[in-house]
């Protein structure tokens, strides 16, 4: 299986983070049918729960409408001819009324919020399984506080859409169809006139969709960017301090922020605006409600009790186009959001699986570079025209100046990356032939920069083998030459790790790393330069554990300290993506060429 892969992220600074999304909101439709079918796709599930939901907002509406005309009876049949019964009765109708309302309306919010929240888990669960499933060139090139942002904050915007303003469009649409229809049925004439002040709407709503557009695009872009420059101070904090550069990042970082105040600004200017325009376009209607209705009152044409059921019909059509407003802002944010989610859901693994793929059989070990060429970019070759093989058991040690394309070869082994030209075979099998877990789960990987995970010590050597047993792991540490310092720890191997393992030296996080590789017993092991960051004495006990480890498998040591590699069966050493000597120590150095200027100038530098 593999393991203890280190953290890589995407240099830049912030101002490349800005750069990368100043764009973003320019992207996408006001109303894109199909990210909304995409996403729609995600309440299948939960349909009955929707048209349940969808019933009670049916019954909620109606219910609304009701209670006005109810006072209208009220006031026009009872009260004016004093009928003190006929007004009991009315009551208790009114009441029962507001008692379905609040009963109806409390089962539709609650079964809202247990489907967003389903439908909310299985997003982002959906995204970390496709994270998982891209390769390491993705992560690479992309910022991990962006893609982050994409599986909280956007796919939390989308379902706010999907779950609740769905729902509240049904909810406002109805509304507006049943006020309109009972204002006309009371009063044709004094409807109309009520809604005069409609096409003022109609254009302020206009005028808010396409400024909203870009504005709330704009604060989704500008949101991920903050997430993503913090999230690139946190993990360079050591260096930020080490070069005290903390007033310059925080300069960087307080550009970024504004950047984002004044999008959430430009945006929340435009509600406040539009909403007091909606307010005031209400009070229009009701004036005009008191003006014309009262006059008709006065002259007999109208029943007083219609008009104390307009004022009230006339309030409540305002109500729905303020949440139609509000909704048509959540819409916004879940186009770009979803617009986004897709892309990256829609981003094809660059290293997939064959159709077909087989299951890896049980590894002897035979490792064969075949004619390989590869580049990480089209047009920037990092290897050309590699041949190696490495017999079961052995020991192959890589070596060369820094980007000469040594942990290139690694990648390809462990098919971390696909090969540009020729082949990769484990005992004669194609790597691309079999599927990528049933190749990793027979190799190891021991990474220059050793990755913990949060938990305890035994979490973290049994991160191979979940099911291993307490013995193993205690097994598995003794051969690492860990159990020494573990043992010293006051809470032994139940000490609880720190995130990235910062309350551990480098050399016991690459001790622990080892550990984990022993408990997992791989065929193939790659070890990425695992002693160049400790001290001489920890590399002893480095160098001890890895002796253990490599007896009886195929190992390919990436090496920068040559001392370490002397007795490894094969040396290849690599200069600009070529293996340009290949053989044993002595020989190399009786050679006398790269190899022995790489030792002799190390040599000297010890000296």
């Amino acid at each position: 299986m593999s393991f203890s892969i280190g953290t890589t992220s995407m240099g830049g600074g912030p101002g490349g983070i800005l750069r990368g999304l100043a764009d973003e909101h320019e992207k996408g439709r006001v109303w894109d049918a199909h990210v909304v079918s995409r996403m729609l796709a995600y309440l299948k599930p939960y349909r009955r729960n929707m048209v349940l939901a969808f019933i009670l907002t049916v019954i909620s509406a109606l219910l609304g409408l009701a209670v006005p005309y109810m006072i209208k009876i009220a006031i026009d049949q009872h009260i004016v001819n004093r009928d003190i019964a006929g007004l009991d009765r009315i009551a208790l109708a009114t009441v029962a009324a507001f008692v379905a309302l609040y009963v109806s309306s409390a089962i539709q919010q609650y079964l809202l919020s247990l489907t967003g929240q389903k439908v909310l888990g299985e997003m982002r669960s959906e995204l970390v399984r496709h994270l998982q499933d891209l390769h390491l060139g993705y992560h690479d090139t992309h910022i991990i506080g962006v893609t982050i942002s994409r599986v909280f904050s956007d796919v939390g915007v989308i379902n706010d859409l999907l779950s609740q303003g769905l729902i509240t469009l049904a909810s406002d649409v109805l509304t507006l169809i049943g006020i309109i229809v009972v204002m006309m049925l009371m009063s044709p004439r004094l409807a109309l006139l009520s809604f005069s002040v409609v096409p003022l709407m109609v254009v302020a709503t206009m005028i808010f969709a396409r400024h909203a557009k870009v504005a709330f695009r704009e604060t989704r872009a500008t949101n991920a960017s903050v997430v993503g420059d913090l999230a690139e101070d946190l993990a360079g904090m050591r260096v930020i301090q080490a070069f005290a550069q903390e007033g310059s990042e925080q300069e960087h970082f307080e550009e970024v922020n504004r950047a984002n105040r004044d999008a959430n600004v430009r945006a929340m200017t435009l509600s406040f605006i539009f909403m007091p325009t909606v307010q005031f376009l209400g009070t229009m209607a009701t004036a005009v409600v008191l003006l014309f209705g009262g006059r008709a009152v006065a002259q007999e044409t109208l029943t007083l009790g219609v008009i104390v059921a307009f004022l009230s019909y006339v309030t409540r059509f305002f109500q729905p186009i303020r949440e139609l407003s509000q909704l048509y802002t959540t819409m916004q944010q879940a186009m770009a959001g979803g617009e986004r989610v897709l892309e990256l859901l829609d981003t094809k693994p660059g290293v997939p699986d064959r159709s077909g793929a087989t299951e890896m059989p049980p590894i002897e070990g035979r490792v064969e570079l075949r004619d390989v060429g590869f580049a990480y970019r089209s047009g920037e070759p990092v290897l050309r025209d590699v041949n190696l093989v490495v017999e079961p058991g052995q020991t192959v040690a890589l070596v060369g100046p820094t980007g000469a394309g040594k942990t290139s070869i690694s990648n390809l082994i462990a098919r971390f990356y696909d090969v540009s030209e020729g082949a990769v075979l484990i005992d004669g099998i194609d790597v691309r032939d079999v599927t990528q877990r049933s190749l990793r789960r027979q190799m190891g990987i021991v990474p220059q920069d050793p990755f913990l995970f949060s938990g305890t010590i035994s979490d973290n050597i049994r991160f191979g083998i979940p099911d291993a047993s307490d013995e193993a792991v205690r097994e598995a540490a003794r051969m690492a030459n860990a159990d020494e310092f573990i043992e010293r720890l006051p809470d032994g191997y139940d000490t609880q790790i720190q995130e990235g393992g910062a309350n551990f030296s480098i050399g016991q996080r690459q001790l622990l790393c080892i550990a984990r590789a022993v408990l997992a017993d791989p065929r193939i092991l790659i070890l990425d330069e695992a002693t160049s960051s400790v001290d001489t004495m920890t590399e002893v006990l480095i160098q001890g554990a890895l002796d253990r480890l490599l007896a009886g498998r195929t190992a390919v040591v990436i090496a920068h300290r040559l001392s370490t590699i002397r007795n490894a069966d094969v040396i290849c050493v690599i200069d600009d993506g070529r293996i340009v000597e290949q053989g044993a120590h002595e020989a190399l150095l009786a050679y006398g060429g790269l190899y022995r200027d790489l030792y002799e100038r190390q040599f000297v530098g010890a000296v």
